[in-house]
């Protein structure tokens, strides 16, 4: 239960947090969380090998690992193309 709790308001503090950011500060915001999504991907990855007789374990190891990498992915891209937007067009080459 209390789990839950912590789940339910991790959710609405998230998206507080996330609402108050100005769009200036949105991308470098993301591109330097993408160090704690590397150690989210290691946690799920041991949440995932923890729990090898359980079904239930692995499946949501398994998702969080896929959502921890889709996150980590998107950072870098955006971040990539962030960085684009200030290079010249004699580098773009």
């Amino acid at each position: 239960m209390l789990l839950l709790f912590v789940f339910v308001l991790s959710i609405f503090l998230g998206f507080e947090l996330i609402s108050k950011v100005p769009s200036q500060l949105h991308t470098p915001l993301m591109s330097g969380s993408n160090a704690i999504s590397g150690i989210t991907i290691v946690g799920a990855l041991l949440a995932a090998g923890a729990s090898q007789n359980d079904t239930i374990g692995i499946v949501l190891g398994t998702l969080a690992v896929c959502a921890a990498t889709i996150n980590v992915v998107g950072g870098y891209l955006v971040t990539d193309r962030m960085l684009g937007m200030f290079s010249t067009k004699d580098e773009k080459k």
